[in-house]
């Protein structure tokens, strides 16, 4: 016997399907996985009977419950589709939340942070320092930057931001305006303190790198 890809699909749902079935039937919870496979075989097999798409798709919400299932599956099932096979041809059935999650479901992937603040930079040195933009555009630095290596345009005390950045969360920054004064908080760098890349200023340990990384910034006018 020779059987088309679309036949061979068919066995390996109806197979995926009736291990879910086996699964309910020992109150085994079903993953992912199984359950896709047993609402698409129930939906192919209830397409064959005759029925209508409206009636699939409601057939569609009958057939597991969020009990049925392991915890999150029913949110990782927001919209499911199988072709199905109708007196008038192949048609794709889209059912939207076959599984209604119960109360408390966790959803996959969320994130549920712990109560209270948290600070930043607990314990950090921070310093405050006044920075002019003498450029003509706006300059923005990211919360990682090694401020001492930042954009030449920004006037500021640079030896005094060696080994330093901003006092922001990771992914935050600061915007500086042309012509406008500003003042921000830096705190040094955490774990090895060795910095590689930015301008290419600096290169290695920010614990004893100073005095080659201003010799540096001085040639390139990044200081006077």
């Amino acid at each position: 016997m020779h059987l088309t890809p679309t036949e061979m699909e068919r066995l390996t749902i109806f197979t995926a399907a009736e291990l879910a079935r086996r699964y309910l039937s020992k109150g085994i919870r079903l993953a992912h996985p199984e359950a896709v496979a047993l609402l698409a075989d129930e939906l192919l097999s209830f397409a064959r009977l005759g029925h209508s798409h409206s009636e699939i798709v409601s057939h569609a919400g009958t057939l597991l419950t969020a009990q049925q299932v392991e915890p999150g599956v029913a949110h990782m099932l927001k919209t499911f589709s199988v072709e199905v096979s109708m007196a008038e041809g192949t048609k794709l059935v889209t059912v939207f939340d076959p599984i209604a999650p119960a109360p408390g479901d966790p959803i996959p992937g969320e994130v549920i942070p712990a109560q209270g603040e948290i600070e930043i930079n607990a314990g950090r040195d921070a310093i405050t320092i006044t920075v002019l933009n003498t450029g003509d555009r706006t300059i923005q630095v990211r919360s990682h930057a090694h401020f001492f290596e930042v954009n030449p345009a920004l006037q500021f005390d640079r030896e005094a931001a060696f080994g330093m950045r901003l006092d922001r969360p990771s992914g935050g920054g600061e915007r500086f305006d042309p012509g406008i004064e500003k003042q921000i908080v830096l705190v040094p760098y955490g774990g090895k303190r060795v910095v590689h890349g930015f301008a290419g200023l600096t290169e290695g340990p920010v614990d004893s790198g100073l005095a080659s990384a201003v010799a540096a910034a001085t040639a390139r006018g990044y200081m006077k």
